[in-house]
């Protein structure tokens, strides 16, 4: 089983979690995060006053597939999210060695 943790532009949210359910990932995490990376944040203007953003908002998404689902999906995350702009992101993967399902005790694939 694999983790695969993606750091995405928020605007991108909604195609990508598309584009895994269409390869049949049954859940996933979403949490709303702020980063930066090569782009180093930007510069914005507020009532004529330039100020510097450090920190970009993300959206950071956590999904658990199998060994067989991990290569499709990260592929269709990183097709959708890309805009070829700095700043779409990264997609990290994680092998697990055990899940667990509290409410019924099931582990392994089972689990997720």
């Amino acid at each position: 089983m694999k983790m695969i943790e993606a750091i995405i532009k928020p605007f991108k949210l909604e195609e990508v979690t598309d584009a895994l359910s269409k390869l049949g990932v049954r859940g996933l995490t979403v949490t709303q995060v702020q980063g930066f990376g090569r782009q180093k944040g930007h510069k914005s203007q507020y009532r004529g006053s330039e100020y510097t953003v450090d920190l970009v908002p993300k959206a950071k998404i956590q999904v658990v597939v199998s060994d067989s689902q991990a290569g499709p999906a990260e592929e269709a995350i990183a097709r959708v999210a890309r805009t070829g702009e700095l700043g779409d992101g990264k997609i990290f993967v994680y092998g697990l060695d055990k899940v667990l399902r509290i409410r019924t005790g099931e582990t392994g694939e089972g689990a997720i």
